[in-house]
This record gives C-alpha cells, structure tokens and sequence, in this order.
C-alpha cells in the first residue's frame, strides 16, 4: 500500500511540475500588441483653389494595432482622430476661421531597434488615407505616405510608454503629428 501511495504521490507532483511548465510557456508574450496614443497636430500652410488655409495646432487620439515579426520587423494598422481650427484667407484678403476634423489611417511597416533591454527606437512608413471635413469649406480625401520615428520604454512585461513623431506627404492644414501613449502587449 505505501508503494501504490508513493507512486501516487510522486506522479501526482510529477505532473504538477509538467503543468505549470505548460502555463508557464503560455505566458510568453504575444506577437499581437496595441498602442493607445494622445496626439497633437502642428498644423499646415496651404493654398487651394486661390485660397489660403493656415491650420492651426490641435489635438486628438490614435490607436496603433501590431503584430510582431522576426528581426524587428512589424505591421500596423493606425488609426487617429483630431480637430483643430483653420484660417481660410480667400484672394481678396477676407479671412474667416472654421474647425476642422480629421480621420486618418495607415498600414505601416515599423522597424525596433533595442538600445537597452527596456529602451527602444522604432522608424515606420507606410501608405496614409485621410479623411478631412472643414465646416463651411467640405470634405476631401487624400492619400499619401506617412513616416515616423518613435522612442518605447517597457515598463514591465506587458506595458510600455512611447513618444512618437510622425509626418506625412499629404498637403493639408493638419500637417505632422507628435504622440505619446501607452502600449501593451498580449
């Protein structure tokens, strides 16, 4: 009897130590991660149809969704909101000020280079949709190229900070953008 206990015993521990092996694999990190980001727009000077249109600095969010490849390598799809007010000045030399609101996305290709363990850089570019509405004025959608450059510091194993730039090839009073936000990885 206190063989068939023993050996109970023992494959009982056995196959404890195996299953919290198996979990404990399980909890790797994922590839998949996700970014959420608050956003300012600096604004742009441009001319359309002998008008000018002065954006002005504004805000907005973003959320980044990731999937990690081998050596650095990832893919994105972006996604961002943001207002802000523009300056119409027509040829005569009336001004008249309107808000503005943007929606954009993007499928980008980003590249992490470690500087540390917990500190990173990150460049990424890709192709940009943008949809912009200014009241009075009407909507118009432009695509182009976006780029960025971004720093990350992991805070634990699952969360970590970023401050990004990101600039782009579509002539709009939105014009470039700086973020900073939170990623977490699943």
């Amino acid at each position: 009897m206190k063989k068939i206990l023993s050996a109970v015993t023992m494959g009982a521990l056995l196959s404890t130590g195996v299953l919290a092996h198996e979990v404990e694999a399980h909890e790797e990190k994922s590839n998949f991660y996700v970014a959420a980001k608050a956003l300012m727009i600096l604004g742009n000077d441009v001319s359309e149809e002998g008008e000018k249109l002065k954006g002005e600095s504004g805000a907005g969010f973003g959320i980044d969704l990731g999937y990690r490849l081998a050596y650095g390598f990832s893919f994105e799809i972006d996604g961002t909101y943001a207002t802000n007010d523009v300056k119409i000045t027509n040829e005569l030399g009336e001004s008249e000020k309107f808000s503005a609101t943007y929606i954009t996305n993007s499928f980008d290709i980003a590249y992490r280079y470690p500087f540390t363990e917990s500190f990173a850089g990150v460049i990424k570019g890709g192709y940009e949709h943008e949809y912009e509405d200014i009241s009075g004025k009407g909507t118009s959608n432009s695509d182009g190229f976006a780029y960025a450059a971004a720093l990350t510091y992991e805070l634990n194993e699952h969360f970590g900070v970023l401050a990004e730039y990101e600039g782009t090839t579509i002539d709009s009073p939105r014009g470039n953008s700086v973020f900073a936000g939170v990623e977490y990885t699943f």
